[in-house]
């Protein structure tokens, strides 16, 4: 089968000595039509592969920053449909960065798994992570999701032991998504040396790239937690930018692209330099 534009982002990157930069926006936040120009501007800025959330009213694994960003979304009439418009006409002027969905499975259930995944696979998504179906639930969408070739990344934290990694690896696809924090996203700091550690233990049972969330803010720290890993995922800071931009009212104003922009160079910057 042909690989995935995720399997051949991380093998272009492996051939130049750097990791990925994993970027996450909430779909529809503050609106459809702002975050599609975010979503637009992200390649250029250096995302390597980008994570698109999807607006859940009940996101168990986020924290403050990304659950407002979720409701900003929501009460702006985002809908999973809106979502998946937003990847389609994304595609319309870049082919090849990979584009993830990650949330949860309720908006997908309600939706229609057979019809989700359909339209996803037209408008482009490259993988899924949902963060609430575990491996034991793989029938309900993890299985349906890769015979349709979209790749399922699947979560592993700091307190998945070996048995359950072995699990957890089970018809994971596309990279492993190590979660560098005992929390939710945006509730600590990541500590370069655990995760570096954490990361080669779980690359001894997978031939996957491994890229490391949930504690990553600063360049610095991209450049600290790229040198032990295959990727370095970053999500919390931007959707706060984003909502730093903004007026009283929660509208765009015009320093919301250029300042999510500015970040994402920077943070591509520091990813850069762990490749040296």
């Amino acid at each position: 089968m042909k690989p995935s534009r995720i399997e051949t982002r991380f093998a272009e990157l492996k051939e130049i000595g750097r990791p990925a930069l994993v970027t996450f926006i909430m779909a529809g936040d503050p609106d459809m039509e702002t975050s599609l120009e975010i979503l637009k501007s992200l390649p250029e800025a250096g995302a390597d592969v980008i994570e698109v959330g999807m607006p859940f009213s009940d996101p168990m694994a986020d924290g403050p920053a990304i659950q407002l960003a979720g409701q900003r979304a929501l009460a702006g009439g985002q809908t999973l449909a809106k979502t998946l418009k937003i990847v389609s006409q994304f595609r319309k002027t870049d082919k090849k960065t990979p584009v993830i969905l990650m949330g949860y499975y309720n908006p997908i259930y309600i939706y229609g798994v057979e019809k989700f995944l359909k339209k996803a696979k037209s408008s482009g998504v490259d993988g899924l992570i949902i963060v609430d179906l575990p491996p034991e639930e793989d029938e309900e969408l993890c299985i349906p999701a890769l015979e349709v070739g979209i790749n399922f990344i699947r979560l592993t934290t700091p307190t998945t032991d070996d048995k359950r990694l072995e699990t957890v690896l089970n018809n994971t696809s596309g990279f492993v998504y190590y979660v560098s924090i005992t929390g939710i996203t945006g509730s600590a700091s990541s500590k370069p040396k655990e995760v570096a550690a954490a990361v080669s233990r779980i690359k001894a049972k997978t031939d996957l790239p491994v890229a490391v969330g949930f504690g990553v803010k600063t360049p610095a720290q991209a450049t600290a937690i790229g040198k032990g890993a295959d990727g370095v995922v970053v999500g919390s800071v931007i959707v706060n930018v984003v909502k730093d931009s903004l007026t009283k009212k929660g509208t765009a104003t015009r320093k919301t692209i250029p300042a999510v922009k500015k970040l994402v160079k920077e943070l591509a910057a520091g990813v850069a330099k762990a490749g040296k």
